[in-house]
């Protein structure tokens, strides 16, 4: 017999999206289920952000034995003991577990059930021997790896990012089919682990990302051993004796021992039954509005699986608004302008706001695009790290419409800009205020102050200041 619950809100998806309405909504007071059917934490912290992040860190160590050479110290191969390397990431993920538990969970009120769930009519949810029926249902049951139509792939042994940190074998040769942040990311890793890499990509690496400064980031990788192949064809993969085979349509085939395929993101829908309901989808996600409620408006979908941008960070921001705006009442609507994205190469490659391309087809040719670069900050020479620049573009009035960081900590560095977009800052902010010394944020400041150059040193300012220095001292 089931068991019937009415809660405040019900959420579907234990994920990043999920788990923060879930804690919100009972901090505030109300009754709240959390149907999910797999792991707490969901993608970010199983398969996605934190074990790829626990892995990078472990390659970067290995890369800083080799690299040691411009400050004296005598570079070595390092060993690598590639099942020690999977024990941290699997230590990392346990680490950060306790916050996303079911125990975590109840003990702020939410009820836990660990059931598949499905819509039986627009309120009303089954969820195994549980009858949940809610005015407030919070779809947030995010993504998984999308699969290329490429054929004999189903048939071949290939990773992605849900299965490879289960591995602990390191490859001889690992093939990644995609070159977005998961694929260049891992490439580097890999790569500085000690594994030959491969990657195809179909049309051009991290082509979400201003090219100029993408760039950079491929070059590095290339220099350290990585073949980049972009403008590729895959006609099929196969399975080998000693591994697989990438037949491109060129002819050429290309062997590795393993296959990791990150191609992209698909929203995990299935099994919904989203039509009982009445909530529109397509095969890109849930149809929401800029409020992120869906065709029944007592439905709403959050985070990867309403396809706008599959980052943890936005799915909290959209959780964020669902509590603003459903619960409080107050306006919210999603603003896609200020979230940013970043890719956790080395160099680190970070973007908010508009890009070059987007800000001239948006705003004309009156833009101005300022750029400092890494060699010109002290703090980057010390270390040796001097590769990238700070890109930032603002509109003909100095507001500040995009900015793009490419080199050291580029994902912390993009944060002051992440608030001058968010607040429609000008430039003026950016370039007043004072930074410690020698630090790599001067870069972004610098950047900012070069906005004034012009005005400042030009012809009419000169003659100003010629004239003042005649006066009399006062």
């Amino acid at each position: 017999m089931s068991e019937r619950l009415t809660p405040d809100v019900c959420v579907v998806g234990g994920g990043s999206a999920g788990l923060v309405v879930a804690a919100g909504a009972a901090q505030l007071g109300l009754d709240v289920v959390l149907i999910e059917r797999a792991a707490m934490g969901g993608d970010c912290l199983n398969f996605g952000c934190v074990p790829s992040k626990a892995l990078i860190a472990a390659a970067k160590a290995a890369q800083a034995q080799r690299s040691g050479a411009a400050f004296g110290i005598v570079p070595v191969e390092p060993r690598i003991d590639f099942g020690r390397v999977m024990d941290h990431v699997a230590e990392t993920i346990a680490a950060i577990a306790p916050n996303d538990s079911v125990e975590r969970f109840e003990k702020l009120g939410v009820r836990v059930l660990k059931e598949e769930a499905r819509f039986v009519g627009r309120t009303e949810i089954q969820a195994g021997a549980y009858h949940v029926t809610s005015k407030r249902i919070v779809l947030a049951t995010g993504s998984r790896p999308a699969l290329p139509p490429i054929a004999g792939l189903a048939d071949t042994p290939h990773f992605t990012n849900e299965t490879i940190f289960a591995n602990r074998t390191l490859p001889a040769h690992l093939l990644i089919i995609g070159g977005g942040p998961i694929g260049i990311e891992m490439a580097q890793a890999f790569r500085r682990l000690g594994s030959r890499v491969t990657v195809l990509e179909a049309a051009t690496f991290l082509p979400k990302d201003d090219p100029e400064l993408a760039a950079i980031v491929v070059a590095r990788l290339r220099n350290e051993g990585v073949d980049l192949r972009d403008g590729v064809k895959i006609d099929r993969v196969e399975r080998a004796s000693d591994g697989v085979i990438a037949a491109l349509a060129d002819g050429t085939r290309l062997a590795g021992s393993h296959l990791l395929v990150a191609a992209g993101r698909a929203p995990v829908t299935d099994g919904l039954d989203l039509d009982k309901a009445g909530v529109a989808h397509t095969k890109h996600g849930i149809t929401v509005d800029a409020s992120l409620r869906t065709s029944n408006r007592n439905v709403w979908a959050i985070g990867d699986c309403n396809g706008l941008y599959a980052f943890t960070h936005m799915a909290g921001y959209e959780a964020s608004l669902f509590i603003r705006g459903a619960l409080f009442r107050a306006p919210a609507k999603l603003d896609p302008a200020i979230v940013p994205w970043a890719t956790y190469s080395d160099p680190e490659l970070a973007q908010v706001g508009l890009g070059e391309r987007e800000a001239r087809q948006k705003h004309g040719d009156g833009i101005k695009v300022l750029r400092w670069t890494f060699v010109e900050n002290d703090r980057a020479q010390t270390e040796r790290a001097t590769d990238g620049l700070v890109k930032v573009i603002t509109d003909k009035r100095g507001r500040v419409l995009g900015a793009a960081i490419v080199g050291p900590q580029a994902g912390e560095l993009i944060q002051p800009w992440c608030l001058a977009i968010s607040r429609r800052l000008k430039i003026s902010a950016l370039a007043s205020f004072v930074p410690p010394y020698p630090t790599l944020g001067e870069a972004g400041k610098r950047a900012a102050g070069s906005y004034f150059t012009e005005t400042l040193f030009g012809p009419r300012t000169r003659g100003l200041v010629r004239f003042l220095a005649r006066l009399p001292v006062w």
